[in-house]
C-alpha cells in the first residue's frame, strides 16, 4: 500500500511540475517575445524575403511567388525567444535546485544530463546556427543554401551520433512490435540521417501562418507523454514547457502572423524532435507523429525529381501546403486541417506505441 502511494504521489508531483514549467513557459515567452517584435521592428526590417530565386536548386516557382509576396517584409527570427524561454527556466529551476538543498523546491529542476541536456544542447546550437542564417537573410538578402543547411544539420548531428554510440553505448533500433536490432556502428549515420530529415521537413512546414507551430504542438505532446510512460520526467517537462513557449509564439504567428518562426526556430526545434525521438527510442514512429513534415518533405522530393526527369510537375507548387492554397483553399483553412491531421497522426503514433511496449511487458 505506501509503495502505491508513495508512486501516485511521484506521478501527481510530476504532473503539476510538467504543467507548471509548461505555464511559466507560456507566461515568459509571452513577455520575451513582445520585447523581441519591438527589437524585430525597429532593427531588423524590411525582414523575410519571400521570393525565391531562379537559380535555387527547385528552379523557378512562380506560383509560390504570388502566393506569398504580400508577405513580404514580414519580420522573422519569431523562433529566437522559444527556445531563449527554455534555455532561462532550465537555468533558473537548477540555480533553484543548487539553492533549495533537498526540500521541495529542489525537485523543480528538470535538466539533467541523461534526459534533458543533449536535446538542450541541440535546441541552442542548432538555434545559434539558424539565427546566423535569418540575419544573413535580412541584411544580405540571402541566408545559407541547400547545401549549407545540410552541412550545419550534419555538423551538429555528429555530435549528437558520437554523444549516442560512444557515451550512452547506443547500438541498436527498435522497430514497433519486432523489438530491439542491433546495427553496430550503422547507428552513427542512422542518426545523422535523423537529425537531417528532421531539421529539412520541419524547415519546408514553416510555410503558413500558424502552421509549423501548431504541428509542433501535436508531436512534443505525443513525445510528452511517451517519455512520461517511460518513466523519462525531466524530458516530459522539458517537452512541456516548449509546448508552453510554442503557445506563446502562436499567440503571435497565427494569421494574420506578426512574425515568422524563421531558420533561429525551425532548426532548434527540428534538430530537437530528432534527438527526442532517439532517446525515447522511437524513430520509427516519426512518419507518424511528425506526419504533416514527413508529407511535407515527400512532396518536395517527389516534385524535384518530377521537375529534373520529366520536365514536368506533380503539384501547383510545394511543399503541399502551397498546393492546397494554389487551389483556391484559404491559408486559415489549410493550416487547421493540417493541424487536424496533424493530431490524428500523433495519436495513432502514441497508440503503437503504447500497444507495443503493454504487449513487450507481458511478453
Amino acid at each position: 500500500m505506501d509503495t502505491v502511494l508513495n508512486l501516485q504521489t511521484f506521478n501527481i508531483f510530476n504532473v503539476v511540475r510538467i504543467f507548471g514549467i509548461g505555464t511559466l513557459a507560456f507566461l515568459l515567452n509571452i513577455i520575451l517575445t513582445n520585447i523581441w517584435l519591438k527589437i524585430l521592428y525597429k532593427y531588423f526590417r524590411p525582414g523575410k524575403t519571400i521570393e525565391r530565386e531562379k537559380e535555387t536548386f527547385w528552379g523557378e516557382t512562380p506560383v509560390f511567388n504570388q502566393l506569398h509576396k504580400k508577405k513580404e517584409g514580414t519580420p522573422t527570427m519569431g523562433g529566437l525567444p522559444v527556445w531563449l524561454t527554455m534555455v532561462l527556466l532550465a537555468i533558473v529551476t537548477w540555480i533553484i535546485a543548487q539553492l533549495a538543498g533537498t526540500t521541495f523546491w529542489s525537485k523543480v529542476n528538470f535538466l539533467s544530463r541523461p534526459q534533458t541536456l543533449l536535446p538542450l544542447g541541440f535546441l541552442v546550437i542548432a538555434g545559434m546556427i539558424g539565427l546566423v542564417d535569418d540575419i544573413s537573410g535580412v541584411f544580405r538578402r540571402k541566408g545559407f543554401s541547400l547545401g549549407q543547411h545540410l552541412l550545419f544539420y550534419s555538423v551538429v548531428a555528429i555530435g549528437g551520433a558520437w554523444w549516442f554510440y560512444f557515451k550512452l553505448g547506443w547500438d541498436y533500433l527498435n522497430f514497433p512490435f519486432l523489438g530491439q536490432v542491433p546495427i553496430g556502428w550503422w547507428y552513427i549515420p542512422f542518426f545523422i540521417l535523423l537529425i537531417n530529415a528532421t531539421s529539412f521537413s520541419i524547415k519546408i512546414t514553416d510555410g503558413l501562418d500558424g502552421l509549423v507551430g501548431g504541428v509542433f504542438l501535436t508531436m512534443f505532446g505525443a513525445y510528452a507523454a511517451i517519455a512520461f510512460d517511460q518513466g523519462k520526467m525531466d524530458l516530459a517537462v522539458f517537452l512541456v514547457g516548449l509546448m508552453g513557449a510554442l503557445v506563446g509564439f502562436l499567440w503571435f504567428n497565427i494569421y494574420p502572423a506578426k512574425f515568422f518562426m524563421g531558420e533561429t526556430g525551425t532548426m532548434a526545434l527540428g534538430a530537437t524532435l530528432g534527438v527526442v525521438a532517439a532517446l525515447t527510442d522511437t524513430p520509427f514512429l516519426l512518419p507518424l507523429i511528425a506526419i504533416i513534415p514527413f508529407i511535407e518533405a515527400v512532396s518536395v522530393i517527389l516534385q524535384t525529381i518530377s521537375k529534373k526527369l520529366r520536365r514536368k510537375k506533380i503539384f501547383f507548387s510545394t511543399p503541399i501546403h502551397h498546393h492546397f492554397e494554389a487551389l483556391g483553399w484559404p491559408e486559415t483553412q489549410v493550416t487547421m486541417r493540417f493541424w487536424m491531421i496533424s493530431a490524428l497522426g500523433a495519436i495513432i503514433g502514441l497508440i503503437i506505441f503504447l500497444v507495443d511496449s503493454k504487449i513487450k511487458n507481458i511478453f
